[in-house]
């Protein structure tokens, strides 16, 4: 089955970040003897300065499809542009860097809360990008309801807190694009709200996300994502509260608003 979902910004350009004809499969059958996830043909685009949702049932492989976006994990077929270059024209450390990926039970180092918050910038692929001042860092933790301090140990930090020093971890480090994975999940819904400024603040005119999450719509995003039984669909939220859709199967693209004959 294969689904090809492009979406083009206002000038027809192409989209910062595009997933182009993927097939991704995780391991073989469970103890049960249901089969694994597996993902066949599935392309699709993100816009810049665009949060997008991705949702759709447990186990159809929401999780895979983004660990595959980030290159963490094997692709067996298709391919990965960020800004029109392919993700085999650079290194694989420098890929995610720009493409990073926050997974729902992110792990904290050992150290202080500005020890975990500052990590990127002690990997060789950052060092040369001048890391974030300590207003900078308070400021991050206030605009995620995060009331405490830079010198708090990371091992006495609530679930709550630990998910969302690990998301403000990878929003200092400013990627291009963001892949969340259910990243507000432990949060309750003031702190989920603030999460949720925060993304749509970092991200700018420049930036994009892609965000897996079971919470009801926050208004954010610009779309939706739909993977279920191997099948992305998408729907554009609309100023009038309206949605337009596409979806495709078989090799057949979609047409999305804004598209002459699909893509």
């Amino acid at each position: 089955m294969t689904t090809l979902l492009f979406v083009r910004d206002e000038r027809g350009a192409v989209s910062l970040f595009e997933a182009r004809d993927l097939s991704i499969a995780y391991g073989a059958a469970d103890e049960s003897g249901a089969p694994s996830p597996r993902l066949d043909g599935v392309s699709f685009g993100l816009e810049r300065g665009r949060i997008y949702d991705l949702v759709g049932p447990s186990g159809a492989g929401k999780s895979m499809l983004i660990r595959a976006c980030a290159q963490m994990m094997d692709i067996e077929g298709g391919g990965l542009l960020l800004d029109g270059v392919p993700s085999d024209a650079m290194p694989v450390r420098e890929w995610r860097r720009r493409v990073c990926l926050v997974p729902q039970h992110a792990s904290l180092v050992a150290g202080s809360v500005r020890d975990n918050l500052l990590l990127p910038w002690t990997l060789k692929v950052n060092r040369d990008r001048r890391p974030p001042a300590e207003a900078e860092l308070e400021a991050l933790l206030d605009a995620a309801l995060l009331d405490v301090s830079l010198d708090r140990d990371a091992a006495k930090l609530s679930g709550g807190q630990a998910a969302r020093v690990a998301l403000l971890r990878a929003f200092a480090a400013r990627p291009q694009v963001l892949l969340l994975d259910e990243v507000d999940a432990a949060l309750d819904d003031a702190s989920a709200q603030a999460v949720g400024a925060l993304t749509a603040e970092t991200l700018g005119r420049e930036a994009a996300c892609l965000r897996i999450r079971h919470r009801p719509p926050d208004g954010r995003a610009f779309g939706t994502f739909r993977l279920e039984g191997g099948r992305l669909t998408y729907a554009e939220a609309g100023c009038d509260g309206r949605s337009a859709r596409g979806e495709a199967s078989g090799g057949n693209s979609a047409t999305l608003p804004g598209e002459e004959g699909g893509a």
